[in-house]
């Protein structure tokens, strides 16, 4: 392994990075150090959060900066504010020693002004939003035809957040003799075609492998039913007294709301999401990277730029449809060599996507039983346990206090004080995991079909499939696979007819030509009434509570029978009426 002194890292940069424990290059620096500093080719690489990549590409940026020339000489693009401010604090730390050196973060959500003045002193490096820096552009404040060097981080995230154009627009205005780089986590096509289109004879490296996770990242799911992924999220949070993690969710509602009931059950808890305002935002990461919070609810665009290298876990409450994106997740545990969770609390349903991510990122997910009450318990006893152990304490201090504790705790044996000492911890957690069930789900066995009845699928889970879970109703609706009628479609369906407050749908069974889903038995008579005679896809929507003994397969058969009959006699009905076709009409 080589030296950053072998890489050709100056001496002020190296005094500046062992100060901040820098001891010897990791990989992705390896390569692209030695390359910014004397290569001709421009650079593609493609490498996970958490590899060292602004490191790779500062040291060389600021290696190259003339410092007597105060105009922009290097332009660094990321997708968030808090990734630029990152970039930003990092290049300020890595050029302690090199005097005369400005970088200078541009972005939206603070005063244009204050950028503008900090523009008119005179800066070398910009770390910027493409946004902002189309706005600084336009207004004719900043010029990048001094610019010899651009780096783009996370471009695969830019063009999610639809930066494309504004990308195009910038790369127009900077020279067309000078060193790129792009990092992205993977390459979608548009990745290649700016690639393409503005690098020169680009090299790609490649840290790792494709869309592979952090080689120090464990991966665990835990399956439940969906209307009890919550109380699964708390059992793990539970079972790791030291937990520090990012859980993410798919949408600023759901994120908001776990944030809250987290809150409200007495977690250090926060949310953060795209509703914040930007004051709100920066209070909600400073609490968490002072770890004040220890559980950061927030969705993947919200999360970008929060660089933390302690996590110890990532926590997947729904799987994301990319899986680009859950890299991205995992990859922000297991940092800095240290190793790290990342946790997918799935349903049944959400099996098949799992397997594709563990197709894509080469490893396997480990299934893990929710955690019991009686491991619970035991975990957080050991636990504090251990702190009462380890905890200093001060002789002199504590003298002038302790005879008289002594004196009024005499009666009691060590035994009897530990003990009252744990029941004063764990009273509650005592109460609130009482008698509590196991929640994991069984796999369900695969179903065997002992031939087609009626167009539908006859086997012995029939059933179970009209069985509600407990404390639930099963609700029957007239809409199933071939009418186009998915998951996604009954909670829109619900969202859109359902006034009031939020459905908590449990487990839900697409057939060809029904579904039948688990709601709240308090709220069943309610939706049956919102869904019934509501339209999709110009199809009359009807909704019961479904019946145990009741064959949905052969009743949802005759009604198809039915209403053929009924197209015919009306289609009949209609010919007799015009008789004569065309000639009938002047």
């Amino acid at each position: 392994m080589s030296t950053f002194e072998e890489l050709g890292v100056n001496e002020p940069l190296r005094k500046a990075i062992a100060e901040l424990g820098f001891e010897m290059p990791m990989p992705v620096q390896e390569k692209v150090i030695p390359h910014l500093l004397t290569g001709d080719n421009d650079v593609v690489a493609l490498a996970q959060t958490g590899t060292g990549k602004t490191a790779a590409f500062g040291l060389p940026v600021i290696q190259r900066i003339d410092v007597d020339n105060h105009t922009p000489q290097a332009l660094i693009l990321s997708p968030t504010r808090e990734l630029c401010l990152q970039i930003a604090g990092d290049l300020a730390d890595f050029s302690k020693y090199i005097h005369g050196l400005t970088v200078l973060p541009v972005y939206g959500g603070s005063s244009i002004e204050s950028q503008i003045r900090g523009l008119k002193s005179g800066v070398q490096i910009i770390v910027a939003t493409p946004g902002r820096l189309i706005d600084l552009i336009n207004r004719g404040v900043v010029r990048l035809d001094g610019v010899h060097t651009v780096i783009l981080d996370e471009a695969d995230e830019m063009l999610n957040m639809g930066f494309l154009d504004s990308i195009n627009d910038i790369l127009e205005h900077v020279p067309d003799e000078r060193k790129m780089l792009m990092f992205s986590a993977t390459m979608p096509t548009d990745i290649a075609k700016i690639a393409k289109r503005y690098m020169h004879d680009y090299e790609e490296f490649v840290i790792g492998t494709r869309n592979e996770g952090s080689q120090n990242v464990k991966h665990v799911y835990y399956m439940v039913n969906a209307r009890d992924k919550y109380l699964a999220l708390k059992r793990i949070a539970d079972y790791s007294p030291n937990i520090y993690a990012i859980i993410f969710c798919r949408t600023r509602r759901d994120t908001q709301e776990i944030a809250d009931k987290l809150i409200a059950d007495g977690y250090n808890a926060d949310a953060l999401h795209g509703d914040l305002s930007q004051q709100q935002r920066d209070m909600v990461m400073k609490k968490f990277r002072d770890r004040v919070t220890r559980l950061l609810v927030a969705t993947d665009v919200a999360a970008r730029g929060l660089d933390v290298d302690d996590l110890t876990h990532v926590i997947n409450f729904g799987l994301p449809d990319d899986t680009a994106v859950y890299t991205h997740r995992s990859g922000r545990t297991g940092r800095a060599g240290k190793t790290g969770i990342s946790v997918a609390i799935i349903h049944s349903r959400e099996k098949g996507k799992m397997r594709e991510i563990e197709k894509k990122i080469g490893k396997t997910f480990e299934r893990k039983e929710v955690p019991t009450a009686e491991q619970i318990i035991e975990k957080q006893l050991y636990s504090l346990a251990d702190r009462l152990e380890k905890v200093e304490v001060d002789d002199d201090a504590m003298s002038k206090y302790l005879a008289g504790v002594v004196k009024k705790l005499g009666w009691l044996t060590s035994e009897d004080i530990i003990k009252r000492i744990l029941s004063l911890e764990f009273n509650r957690l005592l109460d609130y995991y009482r008698d509590a069930p196991k929640i994991d789900v069984i796999d369900e066995k695969p179903r065997k079909e002992r031939g087609k009845r009626n167009g539908e699928p006859r086997d012995d889970s029939d059933k179970d499939r009209r069985t509600a879970g407990k404390g639930m109703a099963r609700l029957y609706v007239n809409l199933g696979k071939r009418d186009g009628f998915y998951a996604g479609n009954l909670i829109e369906m619900l969202n859109k007819n359902v006034t009031g407050h939020r459905v908590d749908v449990g487990r839900i069974d697409l057939m060809p030509s029904y579904s039948l889903f688990d709601v709240k038995k308090a709220d069943s008579r309610k939706l049956v009434e919102a869904l019934t005679g509501a339209d999709f896809m110009g199809k009359r929507v009807y909704c019961e509570v479904a019946e145990a003994g009741k064959d949905y397969g052969r009743a949802s058969a005759r009604k198809a029978r039915e209403k053929v009959s009924v197209d015919f006699d009306n289609f009949a009905s209609y010919k007799k009426r015009n008789k004569g076709g065309r000639s009938s009409r002047k």
